[in-house]
């Protein structure tokens, strides 16, 4: 098709030699696709044909410059062409003169295709012809005759319809040998998020359901929608350390390999903290990490994790580390998906961040939408051996939180982090809530972060109600804080 990741989505592309058709509102990109489709065959070395009744020849060629592209090789044939040939024709008194111009525009244009013996034609746009018809059933008879023509021509055909009707029309996706819809939605905030639907291919396999696009200089891309089933590869369980020993324990070992955490608490806790020291971790073993962050910038991440003695930068050079910074009002969940893959099984990405799920939930068309596309995506990233961190803030600060949404469940593993109060000052705690790949210890450990990194302590075995923020000590008896900056069993 000439359109990167529509031929995944049609599974090899179109099958040659067939009429389809490819419908949306003014501005989805239908010609930006037809385009591609036309450009494609001309660098094989094929015949090209575009048939514009709605566009002059400036106004496509415009286009065309907009992508930087040169269409010397796309053979282009406009209306005002098609109107010199048939003026004086509808004078006819015997027949109705939208019949008589209907007739002679078809007959121009079957003129034109015979002339230049093309391989590949479209028409932009079905609107006008639908105008000229007038009834819808000298509409599909002229359609028809268009299928009939070119079924023995060895040319495949692509109809653009620009739905200004205002009423969907079944005639021509009856007729046609496919559908492929194409949609726009402009949220609230943000740019327009665009999608495509193939319809119908009679005869051949596609992927169904909903696919995101996005038109960028250069043209159209399409990020085929993720599915997980069928990518499974063989893969080494085992633990995925973080070089704290003390946390490790706490994990039964480290995080599985092939498995989602959660990290959840409030904000300030190091949630992010202890997602870097992961990464951090996995590049100095040789194994590629990489950050998507939707919540601060990459120089504020890397100057942050610099002061507490972990310095990205030389792992950046060195290409095992990746930061993406994120805007949720620009990226959409297919192109967010479409990276990760990519990252993964092009680039051998064995560590995934995600901080923080709150953004990507703003990246989200729907709410409801959110935990299908994690699912997909974490069990996508799961059969092929990737660890994933999740990050989500709660609201709240001290005792009882709360989540914008409960995702806990799609995670193998939930790390809790948490302030609590003690001798005056506030402090802060991690346990593990549960893990699905192994045993790990039921106990809370209190954590602190400094210059140096994290530092996590034994287990609190003296204390009671540190989830609630305000623990007691067991027994009655405190015990005295010491210099050393964790509380002691």
């Amino acid at each position: 098709m000439g359109v990167e990741g529509l031929d995944v989505v049609l599974c090899g592309g179109l099958p040659s030699h067939r009429l389809y058709l490819v419908k949306g509102d003014p501005g989805v990109g239908k010609t930006t696709l037809a385009l591609q489709f036309l450009m494609k065959g001309a660098n094989q070395g094929e015949k090209v044909l575009y048939i514009s009744l709605s566009e002059t020849k400036n106004e496509i060629l415009a286009v065309a410059e907009s992508h930087g592209w040169d269409l010397s090789a796309v053979n282009l044939y406009e209306l005002s062409s098609i109107e010199e040939k048939i003026r004086g024709d509808s004078e006819s008194t015997f027949f109705h003169p939208s019949e008589v111009e209907l007739n002679r525009t078809i007959g121009a244009l079957i003129e034109e295709v015979e002339r230049i013996g093309p391989a590949r034609v479209v028409f932009d746009s079905l609107s006008e012809m639908r105008m000229l018809a007038e009834t819808p059933l000298r509409y599909r008879r002229q359609i028809l005759q268009l299928k009939s023509y070119f079924a023995g021509r060895q040319c495949t055909v692509l109809l653009l319809d620009d739905r200004t009707s205002g009423t969907q029309d079944l005639q021509v996706e009856s007729v046609a040998h496919g559908v492929i819809s194409i949609e726009a939605s402009s949220p609230s905030y943000g740019v327009t998020r665009r999608q495509l639907t193939v319809l119908k291919i009679r005869g051949s396999k596609y992927l169904e359901g909903s696919h995101d696009l996005v038109l960028r200089r250069g043209g159209m891309i399409v990020f085929p929608r993720l599915i997980a089933d069928g990518t499974h590869h063989d893969f080494e369980r085992g633990d995925f350390p973080s070089g704290i020993k003390e946390l490790d324990a706490l994990l039964g070992g480290g995080l599985g390999r092939g498995t989602s955490t959660m990290l959840m608490g409030p904000p300030g806790t190091g949630k992010s903290t202890m997602a870097i020291k992961f990464a951090l971790a996995s590049a100095e073993r040789g194994e590629k990490a990489m950050l998507f962050i939707f919540d601060e910038t990459r120089g504020t991440l890397l100057n942050r994790a610099s002061q507490l003695g972990m310095a990205l930068e030389p792992h950046i050079e060195r290409g095992m580390v990746e930061i993406v910074s994120v805007d949720p009002a620009e990226i959409s969940p297919g192109e967010m998906g479409h990276r990760i893959r990519e990252a993964v099984t092009r680039d051998g990405v064995r560590l995934i961040v995600i901080d923080s799920i709150n953004g990507y939930i703003n990246a989200m068309p729907a709410e409801r939408h959110l935990n299908l596309q994690l699912h997909e995506l974490l069990a996508f990233l799961n059969q092929l051996g990737v660890v994933t961190i999740m990050v989500l803030a709660q609201q709240g600060l001290i005792g009882s939180m709360k989540s914008a949404v409960d995702l806990t469940y799609l995670a193998d593993t939930v790390l809790l982090l948490r302030f609590f109060e003690a001798y005056g000052r506030v402090k802060q705690a991690v346990s593990v809530i549960k893990k699905r790949s192994g045993t790990h210890e039921r106990t809370i450990r209190e954590m602190r972060i400094t210059a140096e990194g994290i530092t996590v302590g034994q287990p609190l075995y003296n204390m009671q109600g540190v989830l609630t923020g305000v623990p007691e000590f067991l027994n009655g008896a405190e015990i005295e804080e010491t210099d050393s900056p964790l509380l002691q069993p």
